[in-house]
């Protein structure tokens, strides 16, 4: 039986391509998001492993240290130059170098546009040439001098090979300090570390005392100090002896232990996106499911002749199952293969859009032994586990049938799919119900729950709604196409189990896009409703990378002509009762004037230790007014009072709001994130909007929108994120239009004697192409229609399940509805190409004799 079966691999190779389309793009897409997210992983490691000094020394800051500088505005928190020389007087201590960096520092290249783009920093630091904790340089001088005074800097090598500038230029710059812009002398070249890749960043080195002047107002300090052991000392004994001396506001690190701090954020912020990527991959194969599903059965179909002769020769049920594994095994090692090899190349496709969009990933790509596990163990399994109800639905075929020329496969009901995946609906639609209209703990969760109950529920009941679906999807064939329309509306029906696998698999796609439209569509709605209903405000002034800015910004804009106040949001992270909290501060009052701000309990006067907070956020951690939270921020540690409660807004999202003397207390630098700008009763607001460009035109960095804009710049924002979701979601959309062509070609070679019959008796190539191509669009507008009223279940649900967190609106994209249908009926010509063409060319005479 093996080698039978092997032997009847070999003879129909293209039937073994064709099985392996879709495990091959499955695979693909879990080894591109391994491969991707190692390379990222690895450059990161680049960039921070082994990058401190034996020893580090700084600011005590409560909980992770990322906490704050993940929101770029890091800390005023510094270390006295004094200290740095205590440190360095210690016996076991060799050399202490006190460090400066700022991460809002950008680099304006020669024409004068912003370098650093989509959020990557603008590193700033001071030169010295203390090595790391394996002995080698941070930095290495690879052209021109290193910045000896005031007004000179040197520029990373992509920076410079990027920026237009030549050794001797004058850069421009663009800060957060009072005086944003800055302008150095381009002296020299540096590289960091063996790639030099800094993931987009750029890096600005200045003299210690110019960086000084420039990031800590001119004070003798730094932002913390490396140490370098005495030979013969641990990193452990020179931390131990350093904790000693050590203010309580420092702490001591071994350079290890920071290293893993540092790589313990990334991997968990790189979590998520991988967490992203393999959920589609995961998609990818939940369809793909179906097209090795679909594919079996037909090939187990096409070959009950010879399986039925090998029972009739002696072989038993067990080894004509095992026959059909085997061959799903070979399949799956075949496809695991070439997705794995695929994988590489969907890898660095990602690498190359990333890189255009400014997260340059150097070095080649990162192909782990446990990513080449997963791709077989995921890629076999799975064919495994869908051939094999084909395979114990091909051991079921008697001896007898041998005998016999249409041999039939003995095959499952209707009612177990009825009941099975009747109940499954139910209960999907119970659990979502439950989610919608009962008072749950996570009424999402339990939404998202029952949405996949009932999708696996309809994929069951599938061939049991895929004859009346098709009755009226190819109801009108006869009368439009006469004879050629009928055999095109009753191919599609002669075996609805296999019609409904096929468009099964589009289903699921076209669902998951139609939900995801409809939850993008709201969320347009919702921002749009929030700042026509919220923002009274007609300007906002922000950051084009999401960065801080300068708060003298706001004095610049406050100066000008028709504008009558202007309010200022700053942004930071900080622990209240020890979770990780994102804080808002702005004066409530002057707040109110400028956008839309709803007290329900206490009062809009927020003090210094104060705070707000959204109701549902205060309803879910029991807070009432005169209630006190411990926040923790880099420079301070103590107990605030809720002062009041204000009524959810899209445009707070419920977050704690603090007073801006707050985070100042706090260490927290004093930089807007946001501006609102209210003009003059009676202002022209054309030449209001022009006055602050003009006023902002020195600092690229910022932008002067209206609210239109501002608005238009928010749906872009959602937009991105939807045709990222759409292009991964395209690949489960792909396995569905491969799985049409596959289903239609096997179709045509189990049906070779029926198609010479009917060339023989008159039937045109034209006309069979015709058929075929009418048969392939019955199936792609029965899973676009699926899909469509599928994902308009989901999406409602979905947005009602959210609204109270935010996704207020409910907006059903009805035109892009139609457009997927009719999109699907485009598929179903283009699938039917390559089987129709095949089928056209079929000889006659050959056909009619076909076993």
């Amino acid at each position: 039986m093996i080698r039978a079966t092997l032997k009847s691999l070999a003879a129909r190779k293209l039937r073994l391509a064709m099985s392996a389309f879709a495990i091959v793009l499955g695979v693909a897409f879990v080894a591109g998001s391994y491969v991707f997210t190692d390379t990222i992983d690895r450059t990161f490691d680049d960039i921070f492993g082994g990058l401190s000094s034996d020893v580090v020394v700084r600011p005590d800051l409560p909980g992770e240290a990322d906490l704050f500088t993940g929101f770029a505005t890091g800390t005023t928190t510094t270390i006295p130059a004094g200290l740095v020389d205590e440190v360095a007087d210690l016996p076991g201590v060799e050399r202490a170098d006190g460090e400066v960096e700022n991460q809002s520092f950008f680099v304006l290249d020669s024409d004068g546009d912003l370098m650093t783009t989509q959020g990557a920093p603008g590193i700033a630091v001071n030169w010295h040439d203390g090595p790391t904790a394996d002995g080698a340089p941070v930095l290495e001088l690879v052209d021109g001098e290193l910045p000896s005074g005031p007004g000179e800097v040197a520029l990373d090598d992509r920076t410079f090979d990027d920026s237009g500038y030549q050794i001797g230029d004058d850069v421009q710059f663009v800060g957060t300090g009072d005086d944003p812009r800055v302008t150095a002398e381009l002296v020299g070249v540096v590289r960091f570390g063996e790639s030099g890749s800094l993931a987009g960043a750029s890096l600005s080195v200045f003299e210690t005392g110019y960086a000084q002047q420039l990031f800590l107002d001119g004070d003798d300090a730094f932002s913390r100090i490396s140490v370098t052991a005495a030979d013969g000392t641990s990193a452990e004994e020179v931390r131990d002896e350093i904790s000693a001396i050590l203010p309580g506001d420092f702490e001591a690190l071994t350079g290890a232990d920071v290293d893993e701090e540092t790589a313990s954020a990334i991997e968990e912020g790189l979590g998520f996106f991988n967490t992203f990527l393999l959920v589609f991959a995961a998609i990818a194969l939940f369809v793909g499911v179906f097209l090795i599903l679909n594919t079996f059965s037909i090939l187990v179909a096409q070959r009950s002749q010879e399986m039925a002769l090998y029972r009739a020769l002696g072989a038993g049920r067990r080894q004509v199952t095992r026959s059909v594994l085997l061959e799903a095994f070979v399949v799956g090692v075949v496809g695991s293969t070439l997705g794995l090899l695929l994988g590489l190349g969907v890898a660095q496709l990602l690498k190359t859009v990333f890189g255009a969009f400014g997260l340059e990933l150097a070095g080649g790509l990162v192909l782990q032994p446990r990513t080449v596990v997963i791709s077989y163990v995921v890629g076999i399994v799975v064919t495994m586990v869908a051939a094999y109800v084909p395979a114990r639905r091909a051991s079921k075929v008697p001896p007898i049938a041998a005998m016999r020329d249409d041999v039939a496969t003995t095959e499952s009901g209707r009612k177990v799919h009825l009941w099975v995946g009747g109940a499954l609906t139910l209960l999907g639609a119970a659990a979502m119900a439950t989610g919608l209209f009962a008072d749950v703990n996570d009424a999402a969760l339990m939404v998202g729950a029952g949405i996949f109950a009932v999708f696996i529920g309809v994929a069951l009941l599938a061939p049991v709604l895929a004859t009346p679906v098709l009755r009226v999807v190819a109801g009108w064939y006869p009368k439009a196409f006469g004879t050629v329309g009928r055999l095109a509306r009753e191919n599609a029906l002669r075996n609805p189990r296999r019609t409904a696998a096929t468009a099964s698999a589009l289903m699921i796609g076209m669902a998951l896009v139609t939900a995801i439209s409809i939850v993008g569509a709201s969320a347009n709605a919702t921002v749009d409703k929030a700042l026509d209903d919220g923002v009274r405000a007609q300007f906002v002034v922000s950051n084009a990378v999401g960065q801080p800015f300068s708060p003298g910004i706001a004095e610049e804009v406050a100066q000008v002509d028709g504008v009558d106040e202007v309010v200022s949001l700053r942004m930071s992270g900080g622990l209240v009762d020890g979770d990780q909290t994102f804080l808002q501060s702005f004066d409530p009052v002057a707040y109110s004037r400028a956008a839309d701000l709803e007290m329900v309990a206490g009062t809009d006067e927020l003090g210094p230790g104060q705070f707000l907070i959204g109701e549902d956020q205060a309803e879910s951690k029991g807070l009432s007014v005169g209630d006190t939270v411990r926040l923790q921020l880099p420079g301070s540690d103590g107990e605030i009072e809720l002062a009041g409660i204000y009524a959810q807004s899209p445009l707070l999202a419920g977050g704690v709001v603090v007073s801006q003397q707050t985070l100042a207390d706090g260490a927290v630098p004093s930089l807007d994130s946001l501006l609102y700008v209210i003009a003059d009763d009676g202002a022209d607001l054309g030449t209001v909007h022009e006055s602050l460009e003009a006023a902002t035109a020195d600092v690229p960095t910022v932008t002067v929108q209206d609210q239109e804009e501002y608005k238009q710049q928010s749906r872009d924002q959602v937009n991105q994120l939807l045709f990222l979701v759409y292009a991964l979601l395209g690949l489960a959309v792909l396995i569905a239009v491969l799985g049409i062509v596959n289903t239609l070609a096997l179709s045509v070679m189990e049906r070779t004697r029926e198609v010479g019959l009917l060339r023989a008796v008159g039937l045109s190539r034209r006309q069979l192409r015709r058929t075929i191509r009418l048969e392939s669009i019955a199936i792609a507008v029965l899973g676009a229609v699926l899909g469509v009223a599928l994902g308009l279940l989901f999406g409602v649900s979905l947005q009602r399940a959210i609204a109270d967190d935010g996704l207020e609106v409910l907006s059903i994209p009805g035109g892009q509805l139609i457009v997927f249908v009719v999109l699907a009926a485009i598929v179903g010509v283009l699938a039917a190409v390559w089987p129709a063409r095949r089928a056209a060319k079929l000889d006659v005479l050959r056909a009619i004799t076909t076993e």
